[in-house]
């Protein structure tokens, strides 16, 4: 399996470590040209999501991977991930606009804000989460499902071929939920 990591900013290399620790292969993503060939799915990791939606459109990217995903390209989003990904954000900010889901930018604050949490992932068991400026998901709607809480904020969901997390999976060492969204990219 070949899964793509976005690789203009962020946490993209953490991802693709996670990824070969199952047995997974990464491509990295940072030119249009990139994005052409053969992946299983798609990884738009954490980062700040204002700069990403600008070198998305600054590369060509942001029409190419959008229509990937509306085509059913299995994609994950992490932290500014979820906030490209979400159809509205509570504190501005441009995005892919693809799933059905209501963001609040930087929930938690600024980095002072970061922490870890430990809950329950979509009946999977009790999983670390670790959340740095992170958002949350406000509400969810259509098809969109609430797949973990913390403190009563929604911090993950799925919705068709899209699944999303406010934390950051890819610090710890559990690959709980990188080994859920293989599943979803078989």
């Amino acid at each position: 399996m070949k899964i793509a990591v976005l690789a203009l900013q962020g946490a993209f290399e953490e991802h693709s470590k996670m990824l070969s620790k199952l047995d997974a292969q990464s491509k990295e993503i940072r030119q249009k040209s990139d994005f052409y060939g053969s992946f299983d799915g798609l990884i738009i990791p954490g980062g700040e999501s204002t700069v990403m939606d600008k070198l998305l459109r600054e590369l060509g990217l942001f029409d190419d991977v959008k229509s990937a995903i509306q085509g059913g390209m299995p994609v994950f989003g992490t932290c500014a991930g979820l906030i490209l990904l979400a159809k509205e954000i509570e504190n501005g900010g441009e995005h892919l606009g693809l799933m059905d889901i209501r963001a609040c930018r930087n929930a938690y604050g600024r980095q002072l804000g970061s922490f870890a949490a430990h809950s329950d992932f979509a009946g999977l068991g009790e999983i670390p989460m670790t959340f740095i400026r992170a958002p949350y998901i406000k509400s969810v709607s259509g098809t969109a499902v609430s797949l973990a809480e913390v403190d009563n904020k929604i911090v993950a969901a799925r919705q068709e071929n899209m699944l999303v997390t406010a934390f950051h999976p890819e610090l710890n060492n559990n690959p709980t939920v990188h080994e859920y969204f293989l599943n979803m990219c078989r």
